[in-house]
């Protein structure tokens, strides 16, 4: 934005997956009818209790550990005072001065280049009920199933500088979250939502006034609202006015913000400790404990690939972007045979990830299994059959044809690797192509390619690439 700089910070509620609530027993799963899993402790009915559930701090110790956050031995409930209709307490029990972890930062990688975002804290609360607004002739009905679901609260320092920055990162914590088993990560079902507090200011100066933009559900619409909100500050601001400290809404339809209310401070909430809670006291035991079942985390993995396998930084990058795709990737290296770490990492993350986008599946559900693949590119790597055919091959597994073996000799797709074949076939290619042959000789390599391509071409993609190179750089040196 020229003499702008963009200053964005993130609130992310990462909705935890136990099976009940943070402070009840009741049924935490998603899709029941309207208000049937709101317990008498949800509703805060005279004479209730909150129990605190164990599975939930769990979670978020799980969530300090992979962060390099500081874990609080003794952390505090408070009530934060607001009136909502889906707000059945008329508080919301929540973290204020003693969050059960402070600190640590997340690191990600946007245009090849690493980044890290520090955190503020992350604390527990409960989540409220939801407001219904479709179907009901004018007026809102009030569902309360999701009123006091367990959910982390993760907030960032204001360190990220532009949009795609901002989504980059979520997406690393939404990768991370699902990796350590705290969240699905469901953004459609609301599992993960983020509020983004966006500014402006001239490089050097204080902090600008920010607008907070409120449950932002898709990564898409994440950029494009703090894209539109950026835009609408410094035009406001270029124009002589002043931004006002406001809570907005992101309008998909019209793509552009609008407010909601005033942004409240903290004071504005009237925080108190929970006089029905005790402090929450977290044990060094349950600490290491909790570490000790830990998977290894992206980043560790990440750089293990690297030294193990030989994969680039960017490979590895990808390939650990989530816990079922990097699962996935392991068990092709896992299987008989041995296939480089490096071409199993191209086409888990070329092919098979296209595969899986275009099927709607994702890496817990393949569509071809680790195992069958890992046969798939030991023909390659062996030179049973070209890269370009096995993509076809590929295809036919998906779509339950068999085994590669069985394929390929079904369909005729051995790769020819008699040299006396991929000579005739390379010499009717220079006949036919003397133009391109002529060009190799007086110094155009990408000629090569073409004559390659023209000996694929001729023999079905059926060729063994490298030798057909080998052959023709014989053949046009007067071998």
């Amino acid at each position: 934005m020229g003499e702008w700089e963009i200053v964005i910070g993130l609130e992310t509620h990462a909705q935890l997956t136990t099976a009940s609530k943070i402070f009840s027993g009741a049924s935490t799963a998603f899709g029941a009818a309207p208000n049937t899993q709101a317990s008498a402790v949800d509703l805060a009915l005279p004479g209730t209790l909150p129990v605190l559930n164990r599975g939930a701090v769990e979670r978020a110790i799980r969530f300090g550990l992979a962060v390099g956050g500081a874990l609080a031995a003794r952390s505090v409930f408070a009530r934060k005072n607001y009136f909502y209709p889906d707000l059945p307490k008329g508080y919301q029990i929540s973290q204020f001065e003693l969050p059960v972890v402070s600190g640590g930062a997340v690191t990600f990688l946007l245009a090849s280049e690493e980044r890290r975002v520090r955190l503020t804290r992350a604390h527990l609360e409960e989540d409220a009920g939801k407001s219904l607004h479709e179907d009901f002739h004018g007026m809102t009905g009030i569902d309360l199933n999701r009123a006091g679901t367990p959910l982390l609260e993760i907030v960032s320092e204001p360190d990220m500088r532009s949009a795609a920055e901002a989504v980059a990162y979520a997406k690393a914590l939404h990768s991370l979250v699902r990796w350590i088993g705290i969240c699905d990560g469901n953004m459609q079902e609301g599992s993960f939502r983020c509020d983004a507090n966006v500014s402006v200011r001239r490089p050097g100066e204080a902090l600008g006034t920010r607008c907070e933009i409120k449950n932002l559900n898709s990564f898409r619409f994440m950029e494009k609202a703090i894209e539109f909100e950026v835009r609408r500050q410094v035009e406001l601001l270029e124009d002589g006015g002043a931004v006002r400290q406001e809570t907005r809404l992101y309008d998909p339809d019209r793509g552009e913000t609008r407010p909601m209310r005033s942004k409240e401070d903290a004071q504005d909430y009237r925080y108190f400790p929970d006089p029905d809670l005790l402090p929450l006291e977290i044990a060094p035991e349950w600490i290491e404990e909790v570490r000790s079942s830990m998977p290894m985390l992206p980043d560790a993995l990440c750089r293990l690939l690297q030294e193990r396998h030989g994969l680039s930084a960017y490979d590895a990058a990808l390939v650990t972007e989530s816990r079922d795709k990097a699962r996935f990737f392991e068990e092709i290296l896992a299987a008989p045979g041995a296939v480089p770490g490096t071409l199993a990492a191209h086409w888990t993350n070329g092919e098979m990830s296209a595969l899986v986008n275009e099927r709607g599946l994702d890496f817990a559900r393949p569509p071809v299994a680790p195992g069958a693949l890992a046969r798939l590119l030991a023909r390659i790597h062996d030179g049973t059959i070209s890269g370009k055919v096995a993509k076809e091959v590929l295809h036919a597994m998906a779509d339950g044809e068999g085994d590669v073996d069985a394929i390929v000799d079904k369909r005729g797709l051995r790769q020819i690797s008699d040299v006396a074949a991929l000579e005739a076939a390379v010499d009717r290619v220079l006949a036919a192509q003397a133009k391109l042959a002529d060009d190799f000789r007086a110094g155009k390599e990408k000629a090569m390619n073409a004559l390659v391509g023209q000996v694929m071409k001729a023999t079905g993609g059926k060729a063994n690439p490298a030798q057909v190179g080998e052959i023709l750089r014989r053949r046009l040196s007067g071998g």
